[in-house]
């Protein structure tokens, strides 16, 4: 039997600004959804667009 992936359905609430987008990107990091190459852009995309900084958890939607 091949290794099969169980899929889960999230729901993340908090106001604004409070890190929903960052949390959830990093879940999805973590959990293998997205490479380290990938999040290296974002972050480097993040900064040109903010001025610096993280932001890499929006960037990766």
């Amino acid at each position: 039997m091949g290794k099969e992936k169980t899929h889960i359905n999230i729901v993340v609430i908090g106001h604004v600004d409070s890190g929903k987008s960052t949390t959830t990107g990093h879940l999805i990091y973590k959990c293998g959804g997205i490479d380290k190459r990938t999040i290296e852009k974002f972050e480097k995309e993040a900064a040109e667009v903010r001025g610096g900084g993280g932001f890499f958890g929006s960037f990766s939607f």
